[in-house]
Protein backbone atom coordinates (compact mmCIF):
# COMPACT_ATOMS: atom_id res chain seq x y z
CA UNK A 1 0.00 0.00 0.00
CA UNK A 2 0.96 3.52 -0.48
CA UNK A 3 1.41 6.12 2.71
CA UNK A 4 1.50 9.61 2.70
CA UNK A 5 1.95 11.62 6.28
CA UNK A 6 0.15 14.42 6.82
CA UNK A 7 -0.67 16.70 10.14
CA UNK A 8 -4.14 18.22 11.08
CA UNK A 9 -5.09 20.07 13.73
CA UNK A 10 -1.30 19.26 15.36
CA UNK A 11 -1.89 15.55 15.43
CA UNK A 12 0.24 13.53 12.85
CA UNK A 13 -1.59 11.40 10.81
CA UNK A 14 -1.24 8.97 8.19
CA UNK A 15 -3.22 7.21 5.05
CA UNK A 16 -2.37 4.01 3.67
CA UNK A 17 -4.44 3.73 -0.24
CA UNK A 18 -4.16 0.52 -2.75
CA UNK A 19 -1.01 0.39 -4.83
CA UNK A 20 -2.62 1.78 -8.32
CA UNK A 21 -4.38 -0.72 -9.10
CA UNK A 22 -7.37 1.36 -10.77
CA UNK A 23 -10.19 0.31 -8.15
CA UNK A 24 -11.62 2.44 -5.85
CA UNK A 25 -11.55 1.70 -2.07
CA UNK A 26 -14.74 -0.02 -0.77
CA UNK A 27 -13.96 0.73 2.87
CA UNK A 28 -12.12 3.07 5.04
CA UNK A 29 -10.16 1.69 8.71
CA UNK A 30 -9.01 4.52 10.98
CA UNK A 31 -7.64 4.04 14.17
CA UNK A 32 -6.34 6.15 17.18
CA UNK A 33 -2.65 4.98 17.57
CA UNK A 34 0.47 5.37 19.20
CA UNK A 35 3.79 4.40 18.35
CA UNK A 36 3.98 0.78 19.23
CA UNK A 37 0.67 0.53 17.29
CA UNK A 38 2.56 1.72 14.11
CA UNK A 39 5.30 -0.28 14.16
CA UNK A 40 2.98 -3.20 13.55
CA UNK A 41 1.45 -1.70 10.81
CA UNK A 42 3.07 -3.41 7.80
CA UNK A 43 2.45 -6.62 9.22
CA UNK A 44 -1.20 -5.94 9.83
CA UNK A 45 -1.55 -4.53 6.67
CA UNK A 46 -0.25 -7.25 5.10
CA UNK A 47 -2.51 -10.10 6.62
CA UNK A 48 -5.66 -7.82 5.86
CA UNK A 49 -4.46 -7.21 1.89
CA UNK A 50 -4.52 -11.08 1.85
CA UNK A 51 -8.07 -12.11 3.59
CA UNK A 52 -9.76 -8.76 3.00
CA UNK A 53 -11.15 -8.68 -0.98
CA UNK A 54 -12.70 -4.64 -1.03
CA UNK A 55 -10.51 -2.39 -1.69
CA UNK A 56 -9.99 -0.40 1.16
CA UNK A 57 -7.83 2.64 2.78
CA UNK A 58 -6.69 2.73 6.07
CA UNK A 59 -6.18 5.92 7.98
CA UNK A 60 -4.68 6.45 11.75
CA UNK A 61 -3.54 9.88 14.18
CA UNK A 62 -1.23 9.93 16.79
CA UNK A 63 -2.95 10.21 20.41
CA UNK A 64 -0.94 13.26 22.16
CA UNK A 65 -2.04 11.38 25.66
CA UNK A 66 -2.97 7.67 25.87
CA UNK A 67 -5.03 8.62 29.11
CA UNK A 68 -6.62 11.73 28.76
CA UNK A 69 -7.90 11.48 25.30
CA UNK A 70 -9.27 8.00 24.47
CA UNK A 71 -11.68 8.48 27.59
CA UNK A 72 -14.86 9.46 28.21
CA UNK A 73 -14.89 10.43 31.65
CA UNK A 74 -12.34 11.22 34.89
CA UNK A 75 -11.29 8.16 36.83
CA UNK A 76 -8.66 7.52 39.15
CA UNK A 77 -5.34 5.75 38.61
CA UNK A 78 -5.96 2.28 37.45
CA UNK A 79 -2.11 1.15 37.18
CA UNK A 80 1.06 3.51 37.73
CA UNK A 81 0.09 7.33 39.36
CA UNK A 82 -1.61 8.41 36.29
CA UNK A 83 -5.19 8.95 36.05
CA UNK A 84 -7.61 8.94 32.93
CA UNK A 85 -9.17 12.09 31.51
CA UNK A 86 -12.77 13.30 29.58
CA UNK A 87 -11.05 13.79 26.21
CA UNK A 88 -12.89 11.11 24.37
CA UNK A 89 -15.72 13.42 23.05
CA UNK A 90 -12.92 15.93 21.77
CA UNK A 91 -11.34 13.67 20.12
CA UNK A 92 -14.67 12.19 18.37
CA UNK A 93 -15.26 15.21 17.01
CA UNK A 94 -11.74 15.88 15.66
CA UNK A 95 -12.57 12.38 13.75
CA UNK A 96 -15.80 13.25 12.59
CA UNK A 97 -15.13 16.87 11.50
CA UNK A 98 -11.55 17.05 10.65
CA UNK A 99 -10.12 13.84 9.84
CA UNK A 100 -12.61 11.93 8.15
CA UNK A 101 -13.65 14.25 5.58
CA UNK A 102 -9.72 15.07 5.24
CA UNK A 103 -9.27 11.39 4.53
CA UNK A 104 -12.41 11.18 2.20
CA UNK A 105 -10.67 14.15 0.28
CA UNK A 106 -7.12 12.55 -0.08
CA UNK A 107 -8.39 9.04 -0.93
CA UNK A 108 -11.33 10.69 -3.16
CA UNK A 109 -13.39 8.60 -1.72
CA UNK A 110 -17.78 9.66 -1.70
CA UNK A 111 -19.91 10.44 1.17
CA UNK A 112 -21.06 6.63 1.56
CA UNK A 113 -17.96 4.97 1.82
CA UNK A 114 -18.68 2.92 4.83
CA UNK A 115 -15.90 3.74 7.96
CA UNK A 116 -14.67 0.81 10.11
CA UNK A 117 -13.40 2.56 13.36
CA UNK A 118 -10.87 0.63 15.45
CA UNK A 119 -8.37 0.45 18.04
CA UNK A 120 -6.18 -1.30 20.41
CA UNK A 121 -6.29 -0.99 24.39
CA UNK A 122 -7.66 2.53 25.56
CA UNK A 123 -7.80 3.05 22.07
CA UNK A 124 -10.57 0.18 21.70
CA UNK A 125 -12.40 0.95 24.18
CA UNK A 126 -12.69 4.82 22.76
CA UNK A 127 -13.68 2.71 19.56
CA UNK A 128 -16.34 0.68 21.52
CA UNK A 129 -17.56 4.02 23.15
CA UNK A 130 -18.39 5.28 19.79
CA UNK A 131 -20.37 3.05 19.11
CA UNK A 132 -22.76 4.66 21.49
CA UNK A 133 -22.61 8.45 20.48
CA UNK A 134 -22.91 7.90 16.66
CA UNK A 135 -24.27 5.59 13.89
CA UNK A 136 -21.72 7.13 11.21
CA UNK A 137 -19.63 4.41 11.83
CA UNK A 138 -20.67 0.79 9.91
CA UNK A 139 -18.54 -1.44 12.28
CA UNK A 140 -16.38 -1.09 15.24
CA UNK A 141 -13.76 -3.22 15.87
CA UNK A 142 -12.19 -2.90 19.97
CA UNK A 143 -9.32 -5.33 20.14
CA UNK A 144 -8.58 -5.90 23.80
CA UNK A 145 -10.36 -3.27 24.78
CA UNK A 146 -9.86 -1.74 28.16
CA UNK A 147 -13.80 -2.53 29.07
CA UNK A 148 -12.58 -2.96 32.85
CA UNK A 149 -11.84 1.28 32.81
CA UNK A 150 -14.30 2.32 36.25
CA UNK A 151 -18.31 3.05 35.20
CA UNK A 152 -17.56 1.09 31.66
CA UNK A 153 -20.10 -1.34 32.39
CA UNK A 154 -22.53 0.57 33.90
CA UNK A 155 -22.70 2.98 31.29
CA UNK A 156 -22.58 0.39 28.62
CA UNK A 157 -25.61 -1.36 30.01
CA UNK A 158 -27.38 1.82 30.30
CA UNK A 159 -26.97 2.93 26.72
CA UNK A 160 -27.98 1.14 23.28
CA UNK A 161 -25.41 1.23 20.71
CA UNK A 162 -25.53 2.91 17.23
CA UNK A 163 -23.60 0.60 15.14
CA UNK A 164 -25.06 -2.99 13.83
CA UNK A 165 -21.45 -4.94 13.42
CA UNK A 166 -18.93 -5.04 16.68
CA UNK A 167 -16.40 -7.22 16.77
CA UNK A 168 -14.52 -7.62 20.78
CA UNK A 169 -11.68 -9.64 20.99
CA UNK A 170 -9.40 -10.40 24.16
CA UNK A 171 -6.22 -12.21 25.32
CA UNK A 172 -6.83 -15.51 27.38
CA UNK A 173 -4.79 -14.37 29.84
CA UNK A 174 -5.58 -10.79 30.13
CA UNK A 175 -7.70 -11.88 33.24
CA UNK A 176 -5.21 -13.37 34.88
CA UNK A 177 -3.57 -10.10 36.79
CA UNK A 178 -3.12 -8.87 40.32
CA UNK A 179 -4.94 -5.55 39.67
CA UNK A 180 -7.97 -6.05 41.12
CA UNK A 181 -9.10 -3.19 38.46
CA UNK A 182 -7.66 -4.80 35.28
CA UNK A 183 -8.82 -8.50 36.13
CA UNK A 184 -12.33 -7.78 35.77
CA UNK A 185 -11.72 -7.20 32.18
CA UNK A 186 -12.62 -11.23 31.48
CA UNK A 187 -15.97 -10.61 33.17
CA UNK A 188 -16.54 -7.35 31.75
CA UNK A 189 -16.03 -8.53 27.92
CA UNK A 190 -18.20 -11.86 28.33
CA UNK A 191 -20.86 -9.03 29.83
CA UNK A 192 -20.21 -6.42 27.03
CA UNK A 193 -20.56 -9.45 24.31
CA UNK A 194 -24.33 -11.10 25.87
CA UNK A 195 -25.54 -7.63 26.20
CA UNK A 196 -24.71 -6.67 22.41
CA UNK A 197 -26.04 -10.15 21.50
CA UNK A 198 -29.21 -9.32 22.86
CA UNK A 199 -29.72 -5.90 21.06
CA UNK A 200 -31.74 -5.52 18.37
CA UNK A 201 -29.90 -2.81 16.94
CA UNK A 202 -26.86 -5.00 16.45
CA UNK A 203 -26.92 -7.05 13.55
CA UNK A 204 -23.52 -8.74 13.86
CA UNK A 205 -21.40 -9.13 17.14
CA UNK A 206 -18.37 -11.26 17.94
CA UNK A 207 -15.90 -12.08 21.17
CA UNK A 208 -12.95 -13.46 19.80
CA UNK A 209 -10.24 -15.03 22.41
CA UNK A 210 -5.96 -15.03 21.27
CA UNK A 211 -4.08 -16.75 23.49
CA UNK A 212 -1.68 -14.43 25.41
CA UNK A 213 -1.13 -11.64 27.32
CA UNK A 214 -2.09 -7.84 26.31
CA UNK A 215 0.83 -7.60 24.98
CA UNK A 216 1.03 -10.37 22.62
CA UNK A 217 0.90 -10.11 18.97
CA UNK A 218 -1.44 -6.76 18.72
CA UNK A 219 -0.89 -6.27 14.96
CA UNK A 220 -2.50 -9.84 14.34
CA UNK A 221 -5.64 -9.21 16.47
CA UNK A 222 -6.37 -6.04 15.16
CA UNK A 223 -6.16 -7.63 11.72
CA UNK A 224 -8.23 -10.32 12.44
CA UNK A 225 -10.88 -7.96 13.93
CA UNK A 226 -11.04 -5.25 10.42
CA UNK A 227 -10.95 -8.76 8.54
CA UNK A 228 -14.33 -10.06 10.67
CA UNK A 229 -16.03 -6.18 9.83
CA UNK A 230 -14.81 -6.27 6.25
CA UNK A 231 -16.96 -9.35 6.00
CA UNK A 232 -19.40 -8.70 8.23
CA UNK A 233 -20.09 -5.55 6.13
CA UNK A 234 -20.42 -7.47 2.91
CA UNK A 235 -22.92 -9.81 4.04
Amino acid sequence: MEKAAFELAGKACELYTPDGDGREAELIFIQAVDDHDAEGFPAMLEIMNQQIEQPFVFADFYVGDWNADLTPWDAPPVFGKEGFGHGAADTLAFVSEMFIPEVRARAKLSETTPIVVGGYSLAGLFALWCAYQTDAFAAVMAASPSVWFPGWRDYSDAHAPKVPAIYLSLGDKEEKTRNQVMAQVGDNIRHQYDVLKQNASVESCTLAWHPGNHFKDNEKRCAAGYIWCAKALTK
